[in-house]
């Protein structure tokens, strides 16, 4: 089976005249929203006419694009197959913004992509490798909106204002849930203008957001798509229909888009997820839910608290120099008070105990099932 980049081999003669947008496409402008485009697409406030993808190989701070080395050779290779065809050679890029503020605990990431049939694509960047950008993973399990979804609205209103014609919108992980967020909550007129938002393994919205958003405006036009065994993607997922996805991974790491399975121009689709996963999905889902806000933020700061101090500013330094790391993570558990460690306690104690009954509840089926 193919990815990403040999779809973008056999597939990238064609321009978008000639084929309409893919899911695989989707997938790519996400991958390439990755990239650190800082000081080479033009940002919101600067007013200028796009760049063109190809372009960018003659500037001097072509390199800086792959700055995020966990995924330098996968990048890399993903911008020499958009650069060799037809199809995204010659992709316009702009609006580009990318905003990483430490006491907001915000990190937003999006661009803009015009493709040759002049129709936009607004793609919102995943997590990235900032310490900053996992905390406000974990600030969506109690906050709505947290500050990076408010930004998605004002970009995508801002950006649709400006450019006319029908609009596509995706993301990868946090990006996906940007993506959707911002599609809820847009200007009604722009609203009208999209065609398709994409979530790839992005985390869903507690219940009552999908309501008070008004979700049912545009779910007919979202496609979220998972991996086998999906974890992200499936936080608070409840009420949205997805599509399942195959990989060349196993487990948590089925997560990276560059593992997902491609057969001629489209995804390889799987008929669920697998059944373990998904208990132990479902057992997550409902300790989150059995949790009120000021537990979910205990929980979320605590952790964050114990990261930082490791002094690491991003995942690739706390990776690097682990030893030093881990010695500020031992250091903070012995700081925190007893009040935060007995609430940690109850919640882990509470997952349990879920996680008893959903498995107690699972062996009852079965035999009930043997016994017709």
């Amino acid at each position: 089976m193919e990815t990403v980049l040999g779809y973008l081999e056999k597939y990238g003669i064609y321009s978008f005249q000639e084929m309409p947008m893919t899911e695989v496409d989707s997938l790519a402008l996400c991958l390439l929203s990755y990239l650190k485009f800082d000081g080479m697409v033009p940002d919101m406030r600067e007013n200028k006419p796009p760049v063109i993808l190809k372009d960018l190989e003659k500037h001097p701070d072509f390199e800086r694009l792959f700055a995020d080395v966990r995924f330098e050779k996968s990048n890399r290779a993903l911008l020499s197959r958009m650069l060799e065809g037809r199809r995204f050679g010659n992709l316009r890029l702009n609006c580009y913004v990318n905003v990483i503020e430490q006491k907001w605990e915000t990190q937003f990431s999006a661009v803009t992509f015009i493709l040759d049939d002049d129709t936009v694509y607004i793609a919102y960047r995943g997590t990235d490798e900032t310490i900053v950008g996992w905390k406000e993973d974990f600030n969506m399990t109690f906050l709505s909106p947290v500050p990076g979804q408010e930004i998605s609205v004002w970009y995508l209103n801002t950006v649709a204002d400006s450019a006319a014609g029908p609009l596509y919108l995706g993301g990868h992980s946090k990006g996906g849930n940007l993506a959707i967020y911002s599609a809820m909550n847009c200007e009604p007129e722009i609203q009208d203008r999209i065609i398709r938002v994409y979530s790839l393994d992005g985390p869903g919205f507690r219940p009552e957001v999908l309501e008070k958003c008004g979700y049912d405006k545009i779910q007919e036009r979202v496609v979220k798509i998972l991996p086998n065994s999906s974890m992200i993607g499936m936080l608070f997922e409840s009420d949205m229909h997805f599509q399942v996805v195959k990989t060349k991974a196993f487990g948590l790491a089925q997560h990276d888009l560059f593992t997902w399975q491609v057969v001629a121009n489209h995804l390889v689709h799987a008929n669920d997820i697998y059944e373990r996963r998904k208990q132990m999905d479902n057992t997550l889902n409902e300790w989150l839910l059995s949790l009120d806000e000021q537990q979910l933020r205990t929980f979320a700061d605590t952790l964050y608290q114990v990261v930082s101090a490791s002094q690491a500013d991003n995942l690739i330094d706390f990776t690097a120099e682990w030893k030093k790391s881990m010695n500020g993570i031992i250091s903070a558990l012995k700081e925190v008070d007893d009040e935060t460690m007995d609430v940690l306690k109850k919640m882990v104690k509470s997952l349990f105990e879920i996680a008893g009954v959903n498995a107690r509840k699972e062996i009852a089926s079965k035999f009930v099932q043997k016994q017709k």
